[in-house]
């Protein structure tokens, strides 16, 4: 995928994550419990965070020589978020066990870029 790509993909993920904010302030905020909602708006701003980060990144790197960091940046949102989402509206709590890998992914996002930017300093 390119740049440009990944920068359309990061602004639908930017779209989604103040879509999925708002629904959870305001149709589900009264229907779930305190930590539920929490939980929810946990997922959204990684979720809204990283979509900035993934926009950020694409725009800078118009050679796509940091492709595995976006590619694990949207798997982190889509697995992060997505698990937290659907444990509140979904209420089936082993979805919390795949919460860890979306973060990791998140994580490892991180770690490659500084590698990655070291690196390339020297050069």
């Amino acid at each position: 995928m390119n740049s440009n790509r990944f920068a359309a993909v990061a602004a639908f993920l930017g779209a989604l994550a103040v879509i999925l904010g708002a629904f959870g302030a305001h149709a589900i905020g009264d229907k779930v419990s305190a930590k539920d909602l929490e939980t929810w708006k946990t997922g959204a701003h990684y979720h809204l965070v990283h979509a900035v980060a993934l926009l950020t990144l694409s725009l800078w790197d118009r050679k796509g020589s940091y492709r595995v960091v976006a590619w694990l940046w949207v798997a982190g949102i889509v697995i992060f978020g997505g698990s937290l989402y659907a444990l509140v509206l979904s209420q089936v709590k082993v979805l919390g066990a795949i919460t860890p890998l979306g973060g990791l992914c998140l994580i490892l996002g991180w770690l490659v870029l500084g590698v990655k930017l070291l690196k390339t300093e020297s050069d």
